[in-house]
């Protein structure tokens, strides 16, 4: 018994430790390529030219309001997945833990990878968790199918690739085109095996994936498909208004987290064009998804101060608002999950001694 309770305080200091690994790998490479950038692009004119006036911290104090707001829509989103099962604080602390696993994790994976995990720390069944995750998933890459061709509408093409920079723009262009095309072929996918005709996607896909050489994926893809025919059975059910609230939440979201880059502009270099600043958000998340590095760090500051840098024509003052953009949107969820997880991580060990122990004793007392 002793050595049973020796190992879980074992465990659980290096469930901690690995945290803190995690937390410090992406600030340790953020910081590299920030130091790189000043050293390359440092202008002592830049940092002369900013006056900390009224107008400049009220914009700051409006980009932390956007982002707020960008937590309310996802807490409202999973407060209307889950039929108001969730609480007001329940649904943040899931969004919460959601963003941490994104900002700790290749952008690839995302911060639904554990989403379902976190849900079931909630109360919510786990196969109802998984369904609920694949219906956040569906409807974040359906905001990014629809959304675009409007911005495309709106602003005009060169102000977002043809500006210049040569081969820069150039590979921007094919990785965010690459990258769109994949999202599009995936949403199309996830539309037919939820909505349409979940079983027939689910048998196709069962069948495409027992060839030879892709016959190392058909466990997951038959998980996948399982998991499809479930949320498909759910969400036939769901009425227009529940479409409307749950989309609504994701715009919310998304479009609050771009706005965020709008308000910095807005204090620091208010000549840029508002619209091509937030247009151009899409073009930086959709390229952002395939980054390899732990919450896309490092990839994001360069990324931002060499796109960015022809709006003002200061590359020096494209890299202060990178910083800004960065601490608001990024290095602050990695302070909150850092003082959620090891609560969380106590919780899961205690939740697992009283499983353990069983139920035999307090009947035993009751009689």
């Amino acid at each position: 018994m002793s050595t049973q309770k020796n190992k879980q305080p074992q465990s659980e200091r290096r469930q901690v430790l690995n945290l803190a690994w995690k937390i410090f790998l992406p600030i340790a490479i953020g910081l590299a390529v920030v130091a790189w950038l000043f050293k390359r692009e440092f202008n002592p004119a830049v940092w002369a030219s900013i006056h900390f006036d009224w107008k400049v911290i009220g914009c700051i104090i409006l980009a932390w309001v956007f982002m707020l707001g960008r937590d309310f829509g996802l807490s409202w989103r999973f407060r209307a997945l889950t039929d108001r099962q969730l609480t007001w604080m329940q649904a943040w602390k899931v969004d919460m833990l959601c963003e941490f696993t994104s900002c700790v994790t290749p952008s690839a994976v995302g911060g639904s990878a554990l989403g379902m995990v976190y849900l079931n720390r909630e109360g919510i069944e786990l196969g109802r968790a998984t369904t609920l995750m694949m219906t956040t998933l569906f409807l974040d890459e359906l905001f990014f199918v629809v959304s675009l061709p409007i911005v495309m509408l709106v602003v005009p093409y060169h102000e977002l690739f043809d500006f210049g920079h040569g081969g820069f723009t150039v590979g921007l262009q094919s990785v965010f085109w690459l990258v769109y095309a994949i999202i599009f072929i995936w949403t199309t996918i996830l539309f037919l095996g939820i909505i349409v005709r979940p079983h027939a996607i689910h048998r196709f896909l069962n069948w495409l994936f027992h060839f030879r050489f892709l016959n190392k994926w058909a466990a997951q893809i038959d998980t996948l498909g399982t998991n499809m025919e479930q949320t498909g059975k759910e969400l036939r059910q769901r009425p227009f208004k529940w479409w409307l609230e749950t989309f609504g939440g994701t715009a919310l979201s998304w479009s609050s987290r771009y706005l965020v880059v709008n308000a910095l502009f807005l204090g620091f270099a208010p000549m840029a064009n508002q619209l091509v600043v937030f247009a151009r958000q899409f073009v930086v998340w959709i390229c952002l998804m395939i980054s390899p590095t732990p919450g896309s760090a490092g990839i994001s500051e360069w990324l931002f101060t060499t796109y960015y840098g022809d709006l003002i024509n200061s590359a020096g003052m494209a890299l202060v608002i990178a910083l800004f953009w960065r601490i608001i949107s990024y290095y602050v969820y990695l302070i909150v999950g850092a003082c959620i997880v090891p609560g969380w991580i106590q919780q899961g060990f205690r939740k697992k001694q009283q499983d353990n122990s069983g139920n035999p004793p307090s009947s035993t007392a009751s009689k």
